[in-house]
């Protein structure tokens, strides 16, 4: 058996974008594009096919890039694996991290330009997006933050709305950072943090890794590159931060300070709220010498790729330890990378596949609709999943629905009956949503041929190009009657 054959890593951002340019996958936009929705619309249109490259955005001198991490192959390449050994290199990566390693703050890249006392807005070229946000967003910032009562970082990506010189608000879900604010908080302290824009695609992969608290994502991303990674302190707080990133905001999420936010369109497709949020008061910013920022569109190919990829590996090994039967997971594109999971099983057993269902709906709270289907659909293609549950799925004896548990809170069908008379529900009422699972596999046994696939001996191995006669034509003008 041929080994596959990997590749290294592409663990620097620069040298990634120059690989992609190389192969004609960075389209260089003219000079000027406007950073309020005209830059945003450009990249939209060329998400999936080329990475957008903006220099002199709105008459900025820093470059904006957008759409570098589009295409499920593209997060393989950089990682040196085919696309079919994807999940299990990241996975592998979150079960083995490596410590980080710290650098002299003088040999930081990051640190070589210090603003002190900075204006965001007018020293970033931070983008307002979609048509009814609420100004300009920082959508690819990896927020850094020590837990308080252990020091451990955690590594997030989350939407920041900049809405003074010094001052931006932010969504924190009820996650790890949440978790350490609110530690702080009852503490009667600011909590410390960094933003990081402009990182190398391994270390922005993996700062969406689904860890347990107290694991640094910056780990993972040194074993996504197979070394550690280098870090560096930041100027005003404990933070580490990845050395080799382009630029660098550090500040402080403020103790007991809300001032609104949104609303902003979210990876649902879909706007959230406008409510009052948590608030980043902006120490410091530093910067490479010529630093490029780099945003993501909201709800494209980088954005729903990015979440989705980590939660598939972890998803996976969630299963196999009660499940080796199930050999892979999908979250589909069409649910929005979070809410509908595919799960391919070998079914041994009836009534498996429902417990696989229950299990996953226990693995994350975002996911809303499972199917699982039989080890010969492609869980990676929904016109195979569809036809397994057009065939192989009955409503009354394979569906599974649950009701009033906890979902996500950016579903805005979630939130309709608690927000029906002021807008916004409480917060002990948003994300309550119902779970639905499809149990469609054939069964274990079955008469005859009545559940096999059709199948042609020969269609996946014969060889086209042997039987297809170059240049032959065929002439189907009908003969001369005698």
């Amino acid at each position: 058996m041929n080994k596959v054959q990997h590749t290294p890593p592409h663990t620097d951002l620069r040298g990634w974008l120059s690989h992609l340019a190389a192969t004609g996958r960075v389209a260089a936009i003219k000079e000027g594009a406007a950073l309020e929705h005209e830059l945003a619309a450009i990249a939209k249109r060329l998400d999936g096919r080329q990475a957008a490259y903006f220099p002199k955005p709105g008459g900025r001198d820093i470059p904006v890039i957008s759409g570098f991490m589009s295409r499920r192959a593209w997060i393989a390449e950089a990682m040196g694996v085919p696309e079919s050994e994807l999940l299990g290199a990241f996975r592998e990566a979150a079960a083995t991290p490596l410590p980080w390693q710290e650098v002299p703050a003088g040999e930081a890249v990051c640190q070589q330009v210090v603003h002190r006392e900075p204006d965001v807005r007018a020293l970033l070229p931070v983008p307002t997006h979609s048509e009814h946000d609420n100004g300009p967003y920082i959508t690819a910032g990896m927020v850094i933050a020590r837990n308080p009562a252990t020091g451990v970082q955690n590594v997030s990506i989350n939407r920041i709305q900049v809405h003074a010189r010094d001052r931006m608000a932010i969504l924190m879900l009820p996650r790890h950072l949440y978790a350490f604010y609110k530690e702080a908080e009852r503490l009667g302290q600011a909590l410390p943090v960094a933003i990081v824009i402009g990182a190398d695609p391994l270390t922005l992969l993996a700062s969406q890794a689904i860890a347990p608290i107290d694991h640094d994502e910056l780990e993972i991303a040194g074993a996504l590159h197979g070394r550690p990674l280098p870090v560096v302190k930041c100027l005003t707080n404990d933070v580490r931060v990845p050395a080799d990133a382009e630029i660098i905001i550090e500040g402080r999420v403020l103790n007991g300070v809300r001032e609104a936010e949104g609303p902003f369109g979210e990876f649902p497709k879909y706007y959230s709220a406008r409510e009052e949020r948590e608030v980043i008061a902006v120490d410091v910013i530093t910067h490479r010498a010529s630093p490029i920022y780099h945003t993501i569109v909201p709800a494209e190919m980088e954005h729903l790729l990015l979440g989705s990829i980590p939660r598939e590996a972890t998803l996976l090994a969630y299963l196999q330890r009660s499940f080796p039967g199930v050999s892979d997971v999908h979250l589909s594109i069409g649910g929005v990378g979070r809410y509908h999971l595919y799960v391919k099983l070998r079914k041994t057993h009836e009534g498996q596949p429902k417990n696989v269902i229950l299990c996953a709906f226990g693995a994350h709270y975002d996911i809303k609709q499972v199917v699982v289907v039989d080890d010969d659909v492609e869980v990676h293609d929904p016109q195979q999943v569809e036809w397994a549950v057009a065939t192989r799925f009955q409503a009354d004896r394979d569906l599974v629905v649950i009701s009033g548990a906890q979902g996500s809170v950016l579903d805005p069908s979630t939130t309709v009956a608690g927000s029906a008379n002021d807008g916004v529900a409480p917060a002990h009422l948003q994300g309550i949503s119902a779970k639905m699972g499809l149990d469609a596999t054939r069964p274990v046994s079955y008469h005859e041929h009545v559940f096999t696939k059709v199948r042609v001996p020969g269609e996946d191995t014969v060889d086209l190009q042997a039987w297809i006669e170059a240049g032959g034509t065929v002439d189907f003008t009908p003969a001369a009657a005698p």
